[in-house]
Formats: C-alpha cells, sequence, structure tokens
C-alpha cells in the first residue's frame, strides 16, 4: 500500500472518529438526562405570566432543577421555545432530558391546579383565598371582584355579586386571570341552577340572589346540614307572614363583627338594611358566600309551622324550635341561664 493511501485512511478515520464524537456529543446535550429534582420537592416548576427566556433559564437553575444550563440553552434555541414562552405550572420529572422539558414546556401542557374556597364571608376573603393558589395575586382579584360594570354584566350588583360565586373545588389553569376567574365562576353558576332548582325557587317565590341570602343567614345559624331545611323553613314562614326576620347573624354583620358570642339590646337597634331587627325582609344582599348545602336546604325547605328558634341550651349547635313567643321566651330563658353558667358574658 502506498504511502498516499495510507495518509487518505488515516484521515478518513481520522474524520469518521471525529463525526462520531460529534455525533455522540450531540446526543448527549439533546438527549442525556439534564433535570435533577430530589424526591422531597414539590416537582411542579412554575413560569409567571410574561416571563423571557432568561427568567426560566435562571429560576430553573436557581431552583436547582437543571444541571447543565449550555446545553439546556443549546437546545431551547434550536427548538425555538426562547421567542415562545407559555406560562403554566409544569410537572418535571427526574432524569429529562433538554429535549423532553424543552418540548415540555413549548408545548404549554400544564397541570391544573384544584381551586377550592368554602367559608368565605365577603369578596375580598374570596379574592385572598384564591389568590393563594393561582398565579392572580388578591390586588389585581380584589379590583375584578369589585368592578360594578363587571358585575352588572353578569346580571348583579354590589350586594348580590357575591353570590355567584358557589363554593367547591374547581379545576383551574395556574395562570388563570382575574376575569377569567369570575367568567369561570358564572358557568358554574349557571350549572348549578339547574332548571329543577330555578322552578324551586319560583315556588318559594325567591329569585336566585334571594335564595343566596336567605341561605346565607341559614348557613350562619346553624353549622348542622340536617337542620338547615327547618330553619329555612322557619324563615320563610316569616317572610310569608311579613314577620322580620329578627336573624341575629344579620345583627352580626350590620355590626361589622362576625365574633360577637351574644347580641345585646344596643346592638338590635343598630341602623342597617342588614339588619333583620331593624328591617322587613331580606337584606340587600347575601351576608356570606352560601355554600351548596345552605343553597339546596333553601329550596328544600321543611313545611312546618314555627316561626321561632332558639339555640339550644348545650354545646350540640341545635336549636329549640317554637310555634309561639311565648314559647320562645322559655327556650330563651333557659338559654340566657346556660350561658350565664358558662360565663360567656
Amino acid at each position: 500500500m502506498s504511502q498516499l493511501k495510507k495518509i487518505i485512511i488515516a484521515l478518513v478515520v481520522l474524520v469518521l472518529v471525529g463525526v462520531g464524537i460529534t455525533a455522540y456529543q450531540l446526543y448527549k446535550t439533546i438527549k442525556s438526562p439534564n433535570v435533577n429534582i430530589p424526591k422531597t420537592e414539590d416537582q411542579f416548576f412554575y413560569i409567571r405570566t410574561g416571563a423571557s427566556f432568561d427568567d426560566v433559564k435562571q429560576q430553573l437553575m436557581d431552583e436547582g432543577y437543571i444541571i447543565n444550563e449550555n446545553t439546556f440553552t443549546w437546545v431551547a434555541e434550536k427548538k425555538k421555545y426562547i421567542q415562545n414562552i407559555k406560562p403554566g405550572r409544569y410537572r418535571l420529572e427526574d432524569g429529562m432530558s433538554n429535549n423532553e422539558l424543552v418540548n415540555l414546556l413549548r408545548s404549554g401542557r400544564q397541570v391544573p391546579v384544584q381551586v377550592t374556597f368554602n367559608t368565605i364571608r365577603t369578596l375580598h376573603e374570596l379574592a385572598g383565598k384564591v389568590s393563594s393558589q393561582l398565579e392572580v395575586d388578591s390586588l389585581s382579584l380584589d379590583s375584578a371582584l369589585t368592578d360594578k360594570e363587571l358585575m352588572e354584566h353578569y346580571g348583579f350588583d354590589d350586594a348580590t355579586f357575591i353570590s355567584m360565586f358557589i363554593p367547591n373545588t374547581y379545576e383551574f389553569y395556574w395562570n388563570t386571570n382575574g376575569k377569567e376567574f369570575i367568567e369561570r365562576m358564572a358557568q358554574e353558576f349557571k350549572r348549578f341552577w339547574t332548571d329543577e332548582r330555578i322552578r324551586k325557587a319560583k315556588e318559594i317565590g325567591l329569585s336566585q340572589s334571594e335564595v343566596a341570602t336567605l341561605a346565607s343567614i341559614v348557613q350562619q345559624e346553624t353549622f348542622r346540614a340536617d337542620e338547615m331545611p327547618k330553619v329555612a323553613g322557619l324563615y320563610l314562614n316569616r317572610l310569608e307572614r311579613g314577620m322580620k326576620l329578627q336573624a341575629d347573624p344579620t345583627v352580626k354583620y350590620a355590626v361589622g363583627d362576625p365574633s360577637l358570642k351574644r347580641i345585646y339590646f344596643k346592638h338590635l337597634k343598630v341602623e342597617s338594611p342588614y339588619n333583620t331587627y331593624v328591617v322587613t325582609g331580606l337584606p340587600p344582599g347575601p351576608i356570606a358566600v352560601p355554600e351548596r348545602t345552605a343553597l339546596d336546604a333553601v329550596l328544600n325547605a321543611v313545611d312546618h309551622n314555627y316561626y321561632y328558634m332558639c339555640a339550644k341550651p348545650d354545646y350540640s349547635g341545635y336549636h329549640e324550635f317554637a310555634r309561639t313567643l311565648a314559647q320562645h321566651n322559655r327556650n330563651r330563658a333557659k338559654y340566657i341561664q346556660f350561658l350565664r353558667r358558662e360565663g360567656v358574658r
């Protein structure tokens, strides 16, 4: 074999080796594991709305998710992810390659959040509860929830808007904004108010917002779900007869102190459209966000002849019901004695 052939063969071999090494390095860059997630850590990675590629890369590095920053950047550039950032909540897996990571983030395949809210008294509280579970901050959500034009768009005013929010657990994308949240709640409100529920509301002579208002009172009167329909029936009886509801929870709302343990005569005289010891009929709107059980309790209220109720002289949470004021006063006297024995002032 001539010297020239040997040189050519050697050069070919070197080129092949070089190509092989390059191909191997390229494979490692694209396919080798580059994501590290300790088992003790949350595997969700959150990208905020408006984030740049540098923001995403720095966050991945700061949280210790990627091993090699340069190889991740190279793959991101080649796959044009740098110009295609999508906010959201993404589930990362330990050992993911750069290719898998970029494909996931570029696709926008985020994992939804289970958002739960209940036992909420005000829209301000609702904003705080929801914003703790989604990207939207409480101030911007609070602003949307108090937007009068938005309320009117959905057919409510500032007193009744709270009745549109039905407590439950809902699935949202983490980057849902305030208006998107409210629109979803409007859809859930319509879904809750089936033809059957609307029919029942008409039968008792109440609008949907009025059902929510009465339900919020019932819910504050008793935490016993099995007693709610009976309490609802009592208030419906008083409404039908034109009697003041005289519901203590409305007094607490009017006073602005839901923690009041005892209602005194001075509280009963507080001038407020929500004080049902002063006004006749229902308040302008709910005094809290009523739970589904309370709403259905009003729609399925027990038909009876009771007009008065007083807490039982124990800690059961149940009530004594009475048809006459004289009977009610006897029940009330027993309860007051119980409070004094317990040292409640």
